[in-house]
């Protein structure tokens, strides 16, 4: 897992700084205090520019939210019936009194707001530090990383006029604090590479306890190796903060790992924000090839797209996340399973943000889309975190609607992975579908942790895969890594072969994972009932049987999945 950089990118629009007349302001969102790790440096100079984004209230997610629980809960009769893209843009779509109502504050302030999304409901523009203080009663400041050494100009605080209150639900970035923290997966080279091709997967090869491959999973979790047939059935990765993707590297793995298919096997790429994947040797990136090389290399014949988001970013501090969706959910036919490896601390993000993305993600699985994300490496101390007084949750692993992936280690049996992220949100309630997962866990967990985390929280991680050890190129050399990094395009692989089957059968994909998994799909899952996740000067959280906050509901059995979901 990587923790994001705040950079961001909108168009730039000519605007008169003409003084708007007096109105009533509403404190619309504000931060207790500066976070751990920033300091102020002082005020931002007035004539800076400063990008802003608003997010406008959506007008129907309640029922956006009913019908993804709807089409993606195994016991309702409209399991599986997808909506259309139309379907979900009518739901979210602004009512036009707020588009309205928005606008006309926009023009009253003489400022020219680009639309940047399908549905109207995000829109952007450029402002004077100055006009941004005046539009908002906040105060812009220049807060400094102390450990990078990163600026970022944020407000602790800032209002909204009353009337727009009910119309625009969210100023970006603001309160938002950028996470710079984090670094792509240590690589660890050179090492001796062996091939591992199984001729039954009933054996593990004993190489398997030093070093993962693309055989190990096929072993471990019952992965098939023969092709997809369904070209319908695609598999995105995507990549942040210039890693990129390099074909060569790919090449050199599936010729060392994968001598059952051919070579030149690869991927399509998608650019966005001004990515690119230049594919000079010295540009390999150890995350990008990782989540590449386990996705093309345990997916057997499954079409992949690498999008690559360059450093032009529209939302700030979640390096283009919601320029993914957003762009996505613009695709008459987005892939079904999208793995990222990139997040932040939930408490560096402002509530309101973390619910667009969020509802975002709910979106996408409306359509029939699963968003993993890894959970992080930093055990229950965060995404990388370095010192907490009480557990750090990350984000987006905390939305209700997207499914995270914690990592495992070991095999016969398999335990925690000791950095597995993993807790309760501060920011979003237990989901129905994991209500009782999540009670008898904190009820099994007694006194253990009280007073470090919220037992109200919506926990994750909801499922595990191996993340220790893996085997990959970077720049022709071979060498291992680990994170749950690891772990969340291999849970894309095998998701993605099981969409193959589904859809050759005439069936749908899966689409949002959670209420199956919590359900009919657990009976599928090997629990894991070892290790746990220290941090902040804590042992973190037990593994225990049934869900825990480290492995999640366990890890996945191919063959035992196929049968959960009528195949």
């Amino acid at each position: 897992m990587v923790a994001t950089r705040g950079l961001f990118f909108v168009s730039l629009f000519a605007l008169a700084l003409g003084k708007p007349m007096a109105r009533s302001m509403k404190l619309h969102e504000s931060r207790e205090g500066i976070p751990e790790g920033f300091s102020l440096r002082g005020a931002a100079q007035p004539e800076q520019t400063i990008k802003l984004r608003l997010a406008l209230v959506q007008s129907n997610f309640a029922e956006l939210e009913r019908k993804l629980m709807d089409v993606s809960t195994p016991s309702s009769a409209n399991y599986g019936k997808h909506l259309s893209k139309a379907e979900v843009q009518q739901l979210v779509a602004p009512t036009q009194d707020s588009v309205d109502a928005v606008k006309s504050w926009l023009k009253e302030n003489d400022i020219s707001a680009k639309t940047i999304s399908a549905t109207g409901d995000w829109l952007s523009f450029e402002v004077p530090v100055s006009k941004a203080n005046e539009l908002f009663d906040a105060d812009f400041s220049i807060y400094t990383h102390d450990e990078t050494g990163t600026e970022a100009v944020r407000t602790l605080s800032y209002s909204i006029p009353a009337e727009l209150q009910g119309h625009l639900d969210l100023v970006h970035p603001t309160v938002t604090f950028p996470n710079p923290r984090g670094l792509p997966p240590v690589f660890t080279a050179p090492i001796k590479a062996e091939a591992q091709n199984l001729t039954s997967r009933a054996t593990i090869p004993s190489s398997c306890a030093r070093t993962i491959t693309p055989a190990c999973l096929q072993a471990i979790y019952n992965i098939p190796s023969t092709p997809a047939t369904e070209s319908s059935n695609k598999l995105a990765v995507t990549g942040f903060i210039e890693q990129f993707a390099n074909k060569a590297d790919l090449k050199t793995f599936l010729t060392r790992f994968r001598t059952d298919i051919s070579s030149s096997t690869s991927f399509t790429l998608q650019t966005l924000d001004g990515g690119s994947n230049p594919q000079s040797s010295s540009e390999a990136g150890v995350e990008a090839n990782l989540d590449i090389q386990y996705t093309v290399g345990v997916a057997t014949g499954v079409p992949t797209v690498f999008i690559s988001v360059g450093e032009d970013f529209q939302d700030g501090d979640l390096e283009g996340f919601l320029d993914v969706v957003n762009s996505l959910l613009d695709e008459d036919t987005p892939p079904f399973v999208m793995t990222t490896s990139y997040g932040q601390n939930e408490n560096t993000i402002s509530r309101n943000l973390a619910n667009n993305l969020c509802n975002a993600y709910a979106q996408l699985g409306a359509r029939g889309v699963s968003i993993l994300f890894a959970s992080g490496d930093g055990g229950v101390a965060g995404s990388q975190s370095a010192s907490c007084s009480k557990f750090v949750p990350t984000f987006p692993s905390g939305c209700p609607f997207m499914t995270s992936v914690g990592a495992t280690q070991g095999f016969s049996p398999e335990t925690a992975a000791d950095f597995s992220s993993g807790g309760f949100s501060n920011y979003f309630a237990i989901p129905d579908y994991q209500t009782s997962a999540v009670s008898g866990y904190i009820k099994a967990l007694g006194n253990t942790n009280s007073g470090k985390y919220n037992a109200t929280g919506r926990g994750f991680p909801d499922i595990a895969t191996q993340g220790v050890n893996f085997e990959v190129v970077v720049g022709g050399q071979s060498g291992t890594v680990e994170g749950t990094s690891c772990s969340s395009p291999t849970l894309a692989s095998i998701i993605s072969l099981l969409n193959d089957r589904l859809i050759a059968a005439g069936k749908s994909p899966l689409g949002f994972l959670n209420p199956f998994l919590y359900s009919t799909g657990t009976s599928a899952l090997n629990d894991i009932t070892s290790g746990s996740n220290p941090g902040c000067n804590t042992n973190g959280f037990p593994a225990k049987a049934g869900w825990d906050p480290v492995t999640g509901l366990g890890t996945p059995d191919f063959n035992k999945l196929l049968s959960a979901v009528g195949l």
